[in-house]
């Protein structure tokens, strides 16, 4: 192990565990943390529709799902031709599938009718033949104008059909799971930030114990002339957090709303899309967020952000000391977003979408200001190259990448990394020189 210790863990505002502002102090751009520069992928797979946040379909032990040999994924999209920065308000999700990881189709949009006025993140069960999807409803179904209100919804009823192909079918049933308490996670009436969540449930079985987990992004209350923060109002404002429901019975449109897991009081607004990787015996716990999120006084990116810890429920500490796992280059730092890892071998593989590329300008705002057809022409709008990361107790490094929209079939070998091949150089060039210093070549 290259540093094995989980000393370290801070307790949080209202969670057993806290990403404390000391620790975000020390995100720094490093040759381990920083992705490539990406480029356009040569042919664009699924051309009329944005893609962006999205999840694979996956078994109750955490393992990527393959059902009759295709690989399954959902996405949340939008019309190619839509102005990319509108796209959050249409979004539906989409279902693609995958016979070799590699080339992917379109199955179509998953539901003809939803919770909500359209539908963010989730995630994807399936279990015993039965596809089960976790998705955020988001503005009130009866609302004449746009609202932001957030409700997490799981849908049943779902089956795939590979006879001739592929389908997912219904009927599907919508049941809305989780709505915030007020009390651990606030409402949207509670809000004084810059944004309100209450979004992207995430499914996790606990392989040590059993337990059933919806993980989720939320915001912890914060109670006007609370000592939080020494009382500095504006960092209290900065209260991202990461809540959890636990299911009694395993059951997964069964849920009951539990204390949260870790939160960033005072240190950042928003930990989205919450999920775990287990390995080695331990739980890794990964978020995204903005460089704009982060609380005043602290300085950060958008970027895949990870803790670890040895138990479920923590206590977390930030892995590379200052929870830094994955941003993008200086010179392209809104180039990917929406970072999903998972095992995959002795590596952990990290999928992201394509988002813009070729522009740097200090905020993503800014995008705003290019015409209407650069910012098309700068908005990937597809899924990222796969990273691939190495995860060695509290440290991880980025070891190379795969392929726009490559997800491995399971069992599948990757090839070696850069690091590797001259590794093996080096060890030939060695035996080389001692077969030439010992007389042992033909020469």
């Amino acid at each position: 192990m290259t540093e094995d210790s989980l000393d370290g863990g801070a307790p949080g505002f209202r969670a057993r565990s806290g990403w404390t502002r000391a620790q975000a102090s020390g995100i720094e751009r490093t040759d381990e943390t920083v992705a490539p520069v990406f480029y356009p992928p040569e042919n664009d797979q699924i051309p009329h529709v944005h893609i962006w946040d999205t999840w694979f379909l996956r078994e109750r032990d955490g393992t990527l799902a393959e059902v009759e040999g295709y690989r399954v994924c959902f996405s949340l999209t939008a019309p190619a031709d839509l102005l990319p920065g509108k796209r959050h308000d249409v979004a539906t999700i989409r279902c693609f599938y995958s016979a070799d990881g590699r080339n992917w189709h379109d199955a179509g949009p998953v539901f003809e009718e939803a919770l909500g006025q359209r539908q963010w993140a989730g995630s994807a069960l399936y279990d015993d033949g039965s596809v089960y999807v976790f998705y955020t409803a988001a503005g009130q179904d009866d609302a004449e104008e746009l609202t932001y209100a957030q409700r997490i919804v799981g849908a049943g009823g779902g089956t795939i059909d590979a006879d001739g192909g592929f389908a997912l079918r219904g009927p599907w049933t919508h049941h809305e799971l989780l709505s915030p308490d007020g009390e651990r996670y606030e409402r949207e009436d509670q809000s004084r930030g810059m944004i309100y969540t209450f979004r992207d449930p995430w499914f996790f079985e606990d392989p040590e114990t059993g337990e059933t987990w919806l993980l989720f992004e939320a915001n912890s209350p914060v109670p006007e002339g609370s000592d939080a923060c020494d009382g500095d109002v504006a960092q209290q404002e900065f209260n991202g957090s990461v809540g959890v429901a636990r299911s009694p019975t395993g059951d997964p449109l069964e849920w009951e709303l539990d204390d949260p897991l870790l939160d960033a009081v005072g240190t950042n607004q928003e930990l989205e899309r919450p999920h775990v990787v287990y390995r080695d015996g331990r739980y890794y716990l990964f978020v995204s967020s903005h460089l704009h999120t982060f609380a005043p006084g602290l300085e950060g990116f958008d970027a895949l952000y990870g803790f670890v810890a040895e138990d479920f429920r923590g206590e977390y500490v930030p892995l590379n000391g200052s929870g830094l796992v994955v941003t993008n280059p200086e010179n392209a730092p809104f180039q990917s977003y929406s970072w999903m890892a998972f095992a995959h071998g002795d590596e952990v593989l990290v999928q992201s979408f394509f988002n813009y590329f070729d522009f740097a300008g200090p905020v993503l705002d800014d995008i705003a200001h290019l015409s209407e057809a650069e910012q098309m022409r700068r908005f990937g709008g597809t899924l990222a190259p796969t990273l691939r990361l190495d995860v060695d107790g509290t440290r991880t490094r980025i070891i190379g990448k795969l392929g726009h929209w490559e997800i491995p079939m399971a069992g599948e070998s990757l090839p070696p990394t850069e690091a590797e091949l001259i590794r093996r150089a080096r060890e030939d060039d060695g035996a080389g020189a001692s077969e030439r210093y010992h007389g042992g070549s033909d020469d």
